[in-house]
């Protein structure tokens, strides 16, 4: 019989200073949104993560009731989640437009949907699975090419949208899990080399005329001012221009005059330091840092191998995902146009990093 006790005994049970710290990036995210809407008199995309966020925690409190161990026992339906994430990515190229040069997101409504996000989750969970299985093994080089055989299918499918920065994010998982999971370390320079003549190679086979020259701006900064260079540009000028408290909430000069481009997704950070300064800058930091102690516990206690793994595999993509955003805003990094996690605006993304969220609030609650 149905008891609401058993309810709130399983929501007690969850993690609720990891979701405190996730409304206050919520608080972030929302807050940037709404100046930068109100820069452009436009709110629509304002309610829009108003609604993402809303049905994030939502779905997270929801999984949270799903039993994990269903992942953990069950290959066929990891399995079967992963032909459907390669056939959702297979039909980029049949069933969606480019927008910007690129086939990443299926049209639905006013909104849009991006496989490459449900794909992360479902790599998460096999390679998990795979390496909770054979961690006494991992000296056998053939776990390596295997696992590296499941990641490497969309890591192709991706990277020929083109979008490189969410194919390497792939790898990262790969490489990151690998790493946890107990892999050898002449194994791990060996892939890390292999990858690196991979690089040179591809320069002149894979990449687009417009990502080389993102590489180049990054490399000469001033060599294209006004055309490769402009977003970088425009990025230092309006962190330096935060300085230590910031120009003010809805007072942020370069996003106000439209100088600062995509100041609601891959410059947010940009828009954020402009309008909060250094101590900004700090706070959000510190809540990044909150987030991954939190998450890192989760692993440590999680009492199950595949449990721990999933719960590393997310941390290292997020935090790949951040520092790569954080860093091509600062020009420390070439522009890849990945979003700042819980920061930039999008459902896609939010809606993966929730689901994930769900999945380890269930690890805590059953621990």
């Amino acid at each position: 019989m149905f008891k609401f006790s058993n309810i709130f005994l399983h929501l007690k049970k969850l993690d609720w200073k990891l979701v405190f710290i996730l409304l206050a990036l919520s608080a972030v995210s929302l807050l940037c949104l709404y100046s930068s809407c109100s820069a452009q008199g436009n709110f629509a995309n304002f309610y829009k993560q108003v609604f993402f966020i809303g049905s994030g925690f939502l779905l997270m409190f929801c999984l949270s009731f799903l039993d994990w161990r269903i992942f953990r026992e069950n290959s066929f339906l990891i399995l079967a989640l992963y032909f459907v994430c390669i056939l959702l990515l297979v039909g980029l190229f049949f069933f969606t437009s480019e927008i910007r040069g690129t086939e990443t997101w299926y049209k639905i409504g006013m909104f849009s949907f991006d496989p490459i996000e449900p794909t992360k989750l479902v790599l998460i969970l096999l390679l998990a699975k795979y390496f909770s299985k054979r961690h006494v093994e991992m000296y056998k080089i053939q776990h390596i090419f295997l696992s590296g055989f499941y990641a490497f299918i969309p890591v192709v499918l991706v990277a020929v949208q083109p979008n490189m920065g969410s194919a390497a994010l792939l790898l990262v998982v790969w490489l990151g899990i690998l790493l946890v999971s107990g892999v050898k370390v002449r194994h791990f320079l060996l892939i890390c080399f292999s990858f690196a003549i991979i690089a040179v190679l591809g320069w002149n086979v894979f990449l687009q005329d417009y990502q080389k020259s993102r590489i180049t701006s990054f490399l000469l900064p001033h060599s294209d001012p006004f055309g490769a260079s402009w977003s970088r540009k425009q990025a230092d000028i309006a962190i330096g221009s935060g300085q230590l408290i910031g120009q003010g909430w809805q007072n942020g000069s370069q996003t106000r005059h439209g100088f600062l481009p995509e100041p609601q997704t891959d410059f947010i950070f940009s828009a954020f330091a402009e309008e909060f300064g250094l101590l900004g800058v700090a706070v959000l930091s510190a809540l990044f840092a909150a987030f991954f102690w939190r998450v890192a516990s989760l692993a440590l206690n999680a009492g199950s191998n595949f449990a721990s793994l999933f719960a590393m595999g997310f941390a290292i993509i997020v935090f790949a995902q951040m520092f790569i955003n954080m860093a091509m805003n600062m020009g420390l990094a070439p522009i890849v146009g990945l979003p700042l996690p819980f920061i930039s605006y999008g459902g896609s993304n939010l809606l993966f990093l929730f689901a994930s969220l769900g999945i380890l609030q269930s690890i805590k609650a059953s621990s």
